[in-house]
């Protein structure tokens, strides 16, 4: 089996047999079916249910509550043909999830967006307008509290919201819980049998039930016991009843079983166990076990799969080898790391994953880059279990790794002592997301890795990245239409910039301080603003950047109606445009001095100007924008009173747009509103 980072025929991993099939619960099921239908306190008092009905399964991790939620989901899934949604609302670890991540995932599991950097309150709203018409089943899993549950309710009774929680929802109005025990024992038996086989059951029906007894009939201790025993085909159902008679009473049943399944691990097996518990998300993939145990990728694949037929782990519902750390299991494991590892070696392990993590990171990002040899060359040089074979296989593996991988960086940022790494991690998980998905698309996210890495940067006192963070934020609040927010973040970043006495952060800063006061409206400080950043860049001999704060500050001086100064600073971009050999820039900067000089009044200056900027605009290839000042010329030939003239250059235009009818009409109307 190959090592590489995804495999190259996308192969989803085979779930466990043990897990194909749903057991017993046959009286939960019903009852939970029946809550569905029944009479709610607000039908009783003769108001319509204002809410989606929420059902509550309660029971403790091991308890099988999960499986149950899905089950009944799976039965009544005809019944919201828009779907099942899901979210899990408790960390691995029992911290509870923010709502509006919640929230902004389940959006885009519907295909709806928020704007970046949206607040909780929004979110939510969002949600409930995207349910507001649609009949679908919110799974809920593993709730820390019930104003979680409330804040993601669907405003419909048409909707139906099914939480997983280990006790009661106080605070949610008429929800009546299924509490969970034991299977029976019927079906306890047969669990059993799906992992030993039915012969070994068959020979000791009475050390069966004995076992099932022992374990409670609790699905996950007889998950483990049954793992216990496949991996023993000479061992009798009787011998792992004597084995757990033996052991402590100390703990939970759950306690005792996972205590001798451990305990029969190699010792080399058990410590990867252990240390799968710093896992972001809960998610293991063979890179992550690798890192972490300190082994070869194929070596932890191998050990995974074993984990996966002990019961240990769950092999995820991915396209990638991925596993799932069981939720009544991680804070067993995490208490043995602490007692067996240094935290020394815990951290020194996390050291590593999140090390294997940025080099897959630039893997994902650099197998986008085909066109640069350096970037060929730095990729071959690569090791082969870190590279991808080709970027689809790239962007699948970013796409399924996306929720451990955003997890991986929260928890470096919370740690506190992997800030260097921490950083690495943030700066290559942006790179690798804009090259796959863009910047728009992944904005979301992207805001999200932006404030981390603005938590790093106060945190260590780095003003450089503090501006650097400051400036991307605020580029995403201008995007989405928070130019206030933004405006008030570009002003952090230049005080951070001087700070760091970063010229660049700086002059960006301003000149985006003066962007957004353009777009509030307030000319006269935009116009300030721009001049602040062009003298900056004109005392560094930065040209090229000085002609487009020229072309940017004449905006300005044209919304306050200063024509006079606007043609002299877009006379100005064009110098510089033209000194720095920027055909298609200058080309556009002369037709944004015709438009200047058409609203001075001055038709026959800007009919010159126009006609310059055809030429340049043909040798820059840009049939777009040759076309719009085909237009241009068109509409003010027109105004001189010469129709023919203006004809001929409609025709010209016509001919070039008529290959692409949309977007004749789009430059057409842009025209039309010049």
């Amino acid at each position: 089996m190959t090592d590489q980072a995804v495999d190259t025929d996308g192969v989803r991993l085979s779930p466990d047999p043990a897990d194909s099939g749903f057991l017993g619960r046959t009286r939960e099921l019903k009852e939970l079916r029946a809550d569905i239908e029944r009479a709610g306190l607000d039908t009783l008092s003769g108001r319509k249910a204002p809410r989606a009905r929420v059902l509550l399964i309660a029971g403790r991790p091991g308890s099988g509550r999960t499986a149950l939620a899905e089950e009944l989901a799976a039965r009544v899934a005809d019944a919201y043909p828009d779907g099942v949604l899901r979210a899990r609302l408790s960390e691995p670890d029992g911290a509870r999830v923010p709502v509006g991540r919640l929230a902004r995932d389940l959006l885009t599991a519907l295909d709806r967006t928020a704007p970046p950097g949206a607040d909780e309150d929004d979110l939510t709203e969002a949600l409930r307008t995207a349910l507001a018409d649609r009949r679908v089943l919110l799974l809920l899993d593993a709730v820390a509290d019930a104003e979680q549950v409330d804040a993601l309710l669907p405003d419909t009774p048409d909707c139906l919201a099914v939480a997983v929680a280990e006790g009661p929802l106080t605070g949610i109005a008429d929800v009546r819980p299924c509490t969970l025990g034991g299977l029976d024992t019927k079906s306890a038996v047969e669990l059993l049998s799906r992992h030993t086989g039915s012969v070994r059951i068959t020979v000791d029906p009475r050390a069966a039930e004995q076992l099932v007894e022992l374990c409670q009939a609790q699905p996950a201790a007889l998950t483990l016991a049954g793992g216990w025993l496949a991996a023993r085909p000479q061992a009798a159902v009787a011998d792992l009843a004597k084995h757990l008679h033996a052991e402590s009473d100390e703990g939970s049943t759950l306690d005792r079983v996972f205590r001798l399944v451990y305990a029969s691990l190699p010792s080399t097996a058990a410590r990867m166990l252990r240390l799968l518990s710093l896992a972001p998300a809960g998610l293991v993939d063979p890179h992550t076990a690798s890192a972490l145990a300190g082994c070869s990728v194929s070596g932890a694949r191998t050990t995974l799969d074993d984990f996966v037929a002990h019961g240990l782990l769950r092999a995820a519902d991915s396209p990638l080898p991925e596993y799932e750390v069981p939720g009544c299991l991680h804070e067993r494991l995490s208490a043995l790391a602490r007692k067996h590892d240094r935290p020394a070696e815990l951290q020194l392990a996390r050291a590593r994953m999140l090390e294997r993590t940025v080099r897959l990171l630039q893997s994902c990002r650099a197998v986008t880059e085909t066109d640069s040899p350096q970037a060929r060359e730095k990729l071959l040089a690569t090791p082969r279990d870190l590279r991808f074979p080709h970027p689809r296989a790239a962007a699948d593996w970013l796409r399924a790794r996306r929720p451990a991988l955003l997890a991986a960086a929260r928890l470096a940022v919370a740690d506190g002592e992997l800030d260097t790494l921490a950083r690495r991690l943030m700066s290559q998980l942006v790179r690798a997301m804009v090259a796959h998905f863009g910047t728009q698309a992944a904005a979301p996210d992207l805001y999200g890795v932006h404030r981390l890495v603005l938590d790093v940067a106060e945190r260590r006192e780095l003003p450089r990245e503090k501006a650097a963070a400051l400036l991307n934020l605020a580029d995403l609040d201008a995007r989405t239409g928070r130019t206030a927010e933004a405006l008030v973040r570009y002003r952090a970043a230049l005080d951070a910039g001087r700070e760091a006495n970063d010229p660049y952060a700086t002059g960006r800063a301003m000149e985006s301080v003066g962007g957004a006061h353009l777009e509030l409206g307030d000319y006269d400080r935009a116009a300030d603003w721009f001049g602040r950043a062009l003298a900056q860049r004109l005392a560094r001999d930065e040209r090229a950047d000085a002609a487009r704060i020229y072309g940017r500050l004449a905006t300005a001086h044209t919304y306050a109606g200063r024509y006079g100064e606007a043609v002299r600073c877009w006379r100005a971009a064009v110098a510089g445009y033209r000194k720095a050999g920027d055909v298609a820039a200058h080309a556009r900067a002369l037709s944004e001095l015709a438009r200047v000089q058409e609203y001075a009044g001055r038709p026959e200056e800007s009919l010159r100007t126009c006609r310059e900027a055809v030429d340049w605009a043909r040798r820059a290839e840009d049939v777009r924008l040759q076309a719009a000042l085909h237009l241009r010329l068109a509409d003010t030939l027109d105004r001189l009173g010469d129709p023919t003239a203006a004809g001929l250059e409609r025709g010209t235009a016509e001919r070039m747009l008529r290959e692409d009818p949309a977007e004749a009409c789009e430059i057409r109307s842009a025209v039309t509103e010049d």
